[in-house]
């Protein structure tokens, strides 16, 4: 089996630098569609990879540069969408200039990516924030073996009931709470108990970073119309601190935000409170 190392993914497709306009759209449907294995069309990035394997919430991103990317991947029924790299092959990382790096950020292409929709052949189109098209996604993508690859990345993904339960719809956000919007939300955040070092602060590039108190924590984040927000979490440490604060946790397994009064409020899929925040001074 291929080792991954933490850090820095994809099958091969005509690209074209010219994404053309979707036709016949028929909208968002159920997120557990995009699982599976897509060959990557019209992406400008010749370098950008050419399978995107998405299962339960693990993403590969086969045949870029840098050889084969990992990290994790969020979507809801709205249509929102959002992807983070952070592993890499250790070939890759080894033995090419600039993947090192690489396999700590996400492709630029992929960074626009913010929301999908499928077309009227009911293929995935991913858009960016303006809802134009960033890549296309044909299904079928079989990755051919690497000594470095896991071997997982090259069997055809399923849906899981674990699937089901990440990716199933969220409720209303509930009409006392005002939805959060990209601007409002970008800032530094603290919980309002806890250890006195915990906090986050989501940065205006889609980036989060911070702390339980002792452990350092980030990933990335988007939001959505009626308090649609999505993150991601990369590898922390685990040491132990009295009073911490679980905050890398509530962003996890949040799917709705919304402001009371200035206090901002996380709830799952379900409605229920994640975590509650203050603005820091």
């Amino acid at each position: 089996m291929g080792v991954l190392l933490a850090g820095c993914s994809r099958q091969s497709h005509p690209e074209h630098a010219n994404p053309q306009p979707i036709s016949g759209t028929s909208g968002p449907v159920a997120p557990t569609s995009l699982i599976g294995s897509w060959t990557i069309a019209d992406v400008a990035d010749p370098g950008a990879g050419t399978i995107l394997r998405l299962a339960d919430r693990d993403l590969d991103l086969v045949g870029s540069r840098c050889g084969t990317l990992g990290g994790s991947w969020r979507a809801s029924s709205d249509g929102t969408f959002l992807a983070d790299i952070f592993t890499a092959t250790s070939a890759a990382v080894e033995g090419i200039p600039g993947c090192a790096k690489a396999s700590q950020e996400t492709p630029e292409w992929l960074r626009r990516v913010t929301a999908y929709q499928f077309d009227g052949a009911g293929l995935p189109v991913l858009l960016d924030a303006r809802a134009q098209p960033v890549a296309r996604l044909i299904p079928g993508a079989t990755p051919t073996p690497e000594p470095d690859k896991a071997d997982d990345a090259l069997e055809p993904p399923v849906i899981t009931d674990e699937a089901r339960r990440a990716l199933t719809p969220a409720v209303a956000l509930p009409a006392k709470l005002v939805p959060v919007d990209q601007h409002r939300l970008a800032g530094r955040w603290v919980p309002l108990t806890g250890h006195k070092a915990a906090y986050v602060k989501f940065t205006a590039d889609g980036e989060w970073r911070g702390s339980d108190g002792c452990n350092d924590e980030g990933g990335r984040w988007v939001t959505a119309t009626s308090g649609t927000l999505l993150t991601t979490a990369r590898g922390t440490t685990l040491m132990f601190c009295a009073d911490s604060v679980s905050v890398g946790g509530w962003l996890a397994t949040a799917r709705r935000a919304g402001f009371d009064g200035q206090i901002l409020v996380l709830l799952d899929a379900q409605g229920t409170e994640t975590g509650r925040l203050s603005p820091a001074n």
